[in-house]
């Protein structure tokens, strides 16, 4: 679907189910702060096939899109992107996004973001761009920072990691020039 330097973006399908679970159980400590949820549903391969039917059927239905970002010649799934909490009405999406171990300090996402944000604006008709980050993830600011995001506000208490109190997180957004 979309390209760039050896790697490829596509909506999740419903043969990733097997490398998704691969790339969740070897990234789990990356994971598990902010990505509980998609941690939790990916644990076995039974797990993850049912989780990719979810999302597929809630890519079609415009509810949710999740977007695998995978190396072009092998194949392997380095990272993830959603697009969610879908405002059809402000017309309005946020980002979510993981990277693997390996694959970090590449730029990878920044260029994966930078090209579902063209994505965003001009196939999906959305107007806003949101990245929701913990200000002490410098990785995650600089990618929303590298793709012009322009940091908001700060949101207070608005993500509760398990075991954790609620962490203040830091607003950016994106919004589709108007030609």
């Amino acid at each position: 679907m979309l390209s760039f330097n050896g790697y490829h973006i596509e909506p999740i399908q419903i043969q990733d189910a097997w490398n998704l679970c691969n790339f969740i159980v070897a990234n789990e400590d990356r994971l598990k702060r902010y990505f509980p949820k998609t941690l939790e549903q990916n644990l076995t391969p039974d797990l993850s096939k049912f989780f990719v039917k979810k999302k597929v059927k809630q890519f079609d239905l415009k509810e949710e899109f999740l977007f695998t970002i995978k190396n072009k010649e092998a194949g392997e799934l380095v990272g993830l992107i959603y697009i969610k909490e879908l405002d059809w009405d402000k017309k309005q999406g946020e980002f979510a996004y993981c990277i693997g171990y390996p694959f970090k300090g590449e730029g990878i996402m920044t260029k994966a973001i930078n090209c579902l944000s063209d994505f965003a604006f001009s196939h999906l008709d959305l107007k806003t761009l949101q990245i929701i980050v913990y200000k002490d993830n410098i990785a995650s600011v600089k990618v929303a920072e590298n793709c012009n995001f322009t940091w908001i506000k700060t949101l207070k208490n608005e993500f509760t990691p398990s075991g954790e109190s609620p962490l203040n997180m830091e607003l950016y957004e994106l919004y589709r020039e108007i030609e």
